[in-house]
This record gives structure tokens, sequence and C-alpha cells, in this order.
């Protein structure tokens, strides 16, 4: 059956009616159609740019399809129905078109440095097989791969590059000729000034970013998704580190305490930002809503871009149409105005996907 929907539709910022006829939106009145919004303020659905369904709590890979829709459900349930996964140990292609589950843009597994990364995450290469690598993975995903830029180098005692700058830019070089974007895990300012000078599509966390390498990024249209989340949890890091890396602790810290003033330089350059959580392994699913606030009052990102961060805007660059003629019938609804307060956004009222009503 048909549904009908009528609210103020955002960005557009006016009263509208539209209809969801199976997966995809029209604005052409369809006689019979089901009333299932009458009110409030109507979105594209969310989307976190960096999350991992194939990673346990914990940080262990998953171990079954089932563990990896719960973890999307969990998700969905909180109004965000767009995921990129930013490397998944564990395979999952069936998901991609579940009826139930968000839209999945996916990486295959992080390519990272031997011994220099989570254990039994990533596939761990020496340079001279790193672009063979990028190639393979670019297959295992369905658009992106995943880079590991930089880890604690332990003969070092701090951050380090996870190759030489050649080998890495020979990365980017062989995810594009794969006809695939590229995503680079990276907290170092080495690391990510090589990535982004290589042409990355996207620099997740990005804490080592300079002024000159944002002004860079907004040239170019290098995304960057901060993961504040994940940021926060850098004082439990280097306090487990303190002992035998007080170098890479103090670092650590560092880069914490500067990377708001970070992000807020970067959107004010007009680099493209997307809201990620970095969801599975030391992160919770299901928290869209509270990185949206981290950007809002810490990163001093307006409402209305933060909701663009995490809905319309980002859904564009993943390839999932919003809420215009022919796009997909994704939708979250909120009883009051979320560019006023954006807290609102922790409790949508009515959550449809796919053409199907979730909430």
């Amino acid at each position: 059956m048909a549904l009908h929907v009528r609210g103020v539709l955002l960005p557009d910022d006016e009263v509208r009616d539209l209809w969801l006829v199976g997966d995809r939106v029209t604005f052409e009145p369809v006689p019979g159609a089901e009333t299932v919004v009458h009110g409030g303020y109507v979105l594209p659905g969310l989307t976190d740019a960096h999350c991992h369904i194939g990673i346990a709590r914990g940080g262990a890979p998953i171990t079954s399809i089932d563990e990896a829709r719960e973890l999307a459900r969990v998700d969905r349930d909180a109004g965000v129905l767009a995921i990129r996964d930013a490397g998944s140990p564990y395979p999952y292609p069936e998901l991609d078109d579940a009826d139930d589950l968000p839209r999945l843009a996916r990486a295959g597994r992080h390519v990272a440095p031997p011994k220099r990364y989570l254990r039994d995450i990533g596939v761990e290469v020496g340079a001279a097989e790193v672009a063979e690598t990028v190639a393979a993975q670019a297959w295992a995903g369905n658009g992106w791969v995943k880079l590991v830029g930089d880890w604690i180098d332990r003969g070092v005692g701090d951050l380090a590059p996870a190759w030489d700058a050649d080998t890495m830019t020979a990365a980017v070089e062989a995810a594009h000729a794969a006809g695939v974007r590229a995503a680079v895990h990276t907290f170092s300012e080495s690391a990510v000034e090589i990535m982004v000078r290589a042409g990355v599509d996207s620099v997740e966390h990005g804490t080592g970013l300079s002024l000159d390498l944002i002004d860079l990024m907004a040239r170019q249209g290098t995304a960057l998704v901060p993961t504040m989340i994940n940021i926060r949890t850098f004082g439990g890091i280097a306090d487990q580190a303190r002992g035998k890396f007080p170098g890479y602790a103090d670092h650590m810290l560092a880069l914490r305490d500067r990377f708001p003033t970070v992000v807020r330089a970067a959107h004010e350059a007009g680099v493209p930002i997307f809201v990620g959580t970095d969801a599975g392994g030391g992160i919770d699913h299901g928290l869209a809503a509270e990185e949206m606030l981290l950007l809002h009052e810490e990163a001093g990102m307006a409402p209305v871009d933060v909701l663009a961060a995490a809905s319309w805007r980002a859904r564009e660059w993943l390839g999932f149409p919003g809420l215009v003629e022919g796009g997909l019938a994704d939708l979250v609804v909120y009883p009051e105005d979320p560019r006023a307060d954006l807290r609102v956004v922790r409790t949508p009222t009515r959550i449809v996907l796919r053409g199907h009503v979730v909430r």
C-alpha cells in the first residue's frame, strides 16, 4: 500500500505532501494512500558515515550474519537509515538489499600494516603488497576501500605512518583504478598529510589536520568524518599507554584537546563534513544523535549544517537520493524543529525505511 506523509519537509522548510510508493518518493497524489505522518518535521533518513556492523562490542569480528543484522537494527531504530561500513572483517553482501535494514555502502577489510592494528580486523600487508591488496578489497566492498594510514609504532614510541609515502599514494591510486573511493583512518599529522596530498576521498578522524591541509581538502572536495565520540576515548587510550609510551600518551591527549578547533576550522573552510560514530568495537551503535550534538556543541556547527551532515548531504555523498521526486522512501520525523533545538534528534516519532513504517 502507498503511504502519505505531510509535514515540514527539510531542507525545503515548507509544509509538503509526499507519497511513498514501494521504495520511491513522489509528489503526485496517490488515491487511497494511508496517511502515516501528519505534522512534524520530516527529513531524509539519517546516515552514519563511519560505522562497523562487522565488528562486535569489544573489538572482535562478528561471527554470523545475524550479529550484523542485530547491530544494523540498533542503528535503524535510532533513525539511521543509511550506513557506510568503514571496514569489516566479516563479509555480508547479502544484506545490501535487506528490506528491514539500513542501506549499506561498504568497504572490505581494512588494509593495515603488519602487527600495527587491531588484531584480526584488517588484512595486514607489507609495502610491496599494498596496492594489490587494495584492488582485492575493492571487490569485497561495494564502492569503498579502507586504509589504515597510521597507528602506534612501538619502535618509535608514537604514532607513525603505516607505510612510506610512495606506498600510501599508490594505495589511493589503486583504489581509484579499481573504480572505488578510498577512506583512510588517520590520527597523526604526518600520515594525514600524505593521504590528503595523495587524493584520498575521505579522512576518518583526522585529528592531525593542519590549516594548510584543511584548505587543500576544501579545494579537492575531500570529506572529513570526525567521529568525535571516538576522539573522546583518547584519554583512556593515553592512560593505558603511559607506562610504556609516555610520548604517545601525551600526543593523543594533545590531538584530542585541539580537535574541536580542527573540526570548526574545516567546516568554516568548506570541507564536506559527515556524521560518523565509529560504532563497533569500543563505541556502541545507535549514537548518531550524540555525534550530531557534539558537532554542534563542541565544533560549533549550526544545527542546520549538522542535519545536512547527517541527512540529505550525507545521503547524496553515498549515492542514496533523499526526499525528491523518484528518491528513496527513507525518512525520519521529529515533533519539533531540530534546527531550533538539535536535541530532538534523539527522539524520532516516525521512522520509515524503504517505504515501510519501522516506528
